[in-house]
């Protein structure tokens, strides 16, 4: 009998793949294997400086995705998916926090000069500045975040969408985030695509070409 070649799936194909769900398949839960997969992709993220200005809020609690989904105009896959992720950016920087920061690069590098010249810079041009302007630059570094998440899901061959659309302020409320100094920032559901509910499905996946959207400088 002949043997069958599996080709590996490349990045592209996984990029393909993947699309912002519209229906997911409730009740179909993601196993935590691939659960735990995706949050260390998040916890390896690059952002800033190392800071990782931002939390991760993993929500599986049907009665408060139920209260956070009225807070996202009803989207279904907050609920009908078996996790939702919630990047929540710090609200400012501190000295404790960037302190923090210093002493984990300490532990990991050594006790040297070059590590408190460099944080101490950081906190000399952070702390004075306007604690929206720092809750801002936090927040793209969540979004870094969110698009490694997104291609790990797909690495998963787990369905995932991001969502902006939502009351920010409801959803701070609903987690307690406010008061832990975060602010929710971008939601992102984990689940299964129901092939049959969901209208994007069967639609070409539409990007602009390379042409239109790369401009190389030699």
């Amino acid at each position: 009998m002949g043997s069958t070649t599996v080709t590996a799936k490349t990045l592209k194909d996984h990029l393909n793949w993947r699309y912002a769900t519209k229906k997911m398949e409730a009740g179909k839960s993601v196993p935590q294997s691939k659960v735990d997969a995706i949050i260390e992709a998040v916890r390896m993220a690059p952002t800033s400086s190392g800071t990782q200005p931002f939390e991760l809020i993993v929500v599986t609690n049907p009665e408060i995705r139920a209260k956070i989904a009225e807070a996202a105009s009803g989207q279904t896959p907050i609920i009908d998916g078996s996790h939702l992720l919630v990047f929540a950016a710090w609200d400012n920087y501190t000295e404790d926090r960037i302190d923090t920061v210093t002493q984990l690069n300490v532990e990991a590098r050594g006790d040297l000069p070059l590590i408190h010249g460099y944080y101490g810079n950081l906190k000399a041009n952070y702390l004075p500045r306007d604690a929206e302007v720092n809750y801002a630059h936090a927040a793209r570094q969540a979004y870094i975040a969110l698009g490694i998440a997104l291609v790990a899901a797909a690495e998963q061959e787990v369905d995932s969408t991001p969502m902006e659309g939502f009351d920010p302020n409801a959803v701070d409320i609903i987690l307690g985030l406010r008061e832990r100094g975060l602010r929710s920032v971008v939601l992102m559901p984990l689940g299964y695509r129901k092939e049959a509910g969901d209208w994007l499905l069967p639609m070409p996946k539409v990007r602009k070409s390379r042409d239109a959207i790369v401009t190389e400088i030699t």
